[in-house]
């Protein structure tokens, strides 16, 4: 053992991380760990000696030995090994962290959950696979090529209080999709009670003579209940678009984009670290502009006498006053 710790240090000290520093750290100040959200928050003041020499060197080491004592502190706490690895039991976080977004509010429970908890029914886990008994296999219990597909049968036995000229496979069809019909309105409805908002049961509003913005109202949520969202439909002659459908809004994922996000964070400490406010200068010679307008129109109205105080308009008034005075004294001279 004791060589193979040599054999380690050597193969360091020929790599360049000879020196490895112990893992004991002495600090002025004690720093203050947040072991919940695994944060450290050093109040020590800085060493400008070594700071100002080299900056980076100084700041790799002083995360480091922060990060020595955060690990001590995490190696304390309570442990257990799961699947081969040891997982320590953090505490409580005492620093609390704003969150961006507001808490999502939980779904409300649909028709039949609220009836299965009353009725005190519970959910059983079905396999995905099923014994098919013609097959002799394992095949899928629902989807392509499932076990015991009743759409696949040939022939169709005629039950005893039935018509004997009716077409079975139609039957079965037709209840198929009125199965389906009654699954969309279910699914539908529940959408409508989470949204707290009315929408009409069969594609129309319970009204004896619909309005014109019903109607509208009601193709369109005829139309958007599709899985594409009403893309791949078509439209009716002289169909006006919805004028209440206006763009969602769109948010910034939680997590992921994490090159985004520190811009906007720098840019955020950027606008808040600058003494001096962001100047904009194309308003500032629009506003500069306007004002040096007002203060020539006021010049300007100083400028003209009392008795035209309308200006432009009152001038062609007295012009034309003028020309009727000179128009009589000609004629009287004729």
């Amino acid at each position: 053992m004791a060589t193979l710790i040599e054999d380690v240090l050597a193969e360091a000290e020929r790599s360049g991380l000879g020196g490895l520093r112990s893992i004991h750290v002495e600090k002025q100040l004690e720093v203050q760990l947040d072991l919940g959200n695994l944060t450290a928050l050093d109040t020590n003041p800085l060493n400008l000696g070594p700071f100002r020499q080299d900056p980076e060197e100084f700041l790799r080491s002083l995360a480091r030995d922060n990060t020595q004592l955060l690990v001590n502190a995490v190696w304390q706490l309570p442990s257990e090994r799961l699947h081969e690895s040891i997982v320590a039991k953090l505490p409580q976080p005492c620093t609390p962290i704003p969150r961006e977004k507001a808490l999502p509010k939980p779904r409300p429970p649909t028709r039949w959950e609220e009836f299965a908890k009353l009725k005190g029914i519970q959910k059983k886990k079905k396999s995905n696979l099923a014994w098919d008994k013609e097959k002799k296999e394992w095949r899928r219990r629902w989807g392509y090529k499932r076990a015991n597909d009743e759409t696949k049968q040939w022939v169709i036995e005629v039950p005893e209080m039935a018509d004997p000229n009716e077409d079975q496979f139609t039957k079965r069809v037709t209840a198929k999709k009125e199965r389906v019909a009654k699954n969309e309105l279910n699914r539908l409805r529940n959408i409508a009670r989470a949204q707290k908002s009315k929408v009409p049961g069969m594609g129309l509003a319970p009204t004896d003579q619909p309005s014109k913005t019903e109607l509208s109202k009601a193709i369109h949520v005829a139309k958007t209940s599709t899985a594409s969202v009403g893309k791949f439909q078509d439209k009716l002659p002289k169909e006006k678009e919805q004028r209440s459908a206006g763009k969602k809004r769109k948010f910034q994922p939680l997590i992921g984009d994490f090159s985004a996000e520190r811009l906007k964070q720098l840019e955020l400490l950027k606008i808040m670290s600058s003494k001096k406010p962001k100047l904009d200068l194309t308003k500032a010679v629009n506003r500069q502009l306007r004002e040096d307008e007002q203060e020539q129109a006021t010049k300007r109205k100083k400028m003209l006498p009392k008795g035209r105080k309308g200006g432009k308009n009152n001038r062609n008034r007295g012009n034309g006053q003028d020309r009727k005075s000179a128009m009589k004294q000609r004629g009287k001279r004729k």
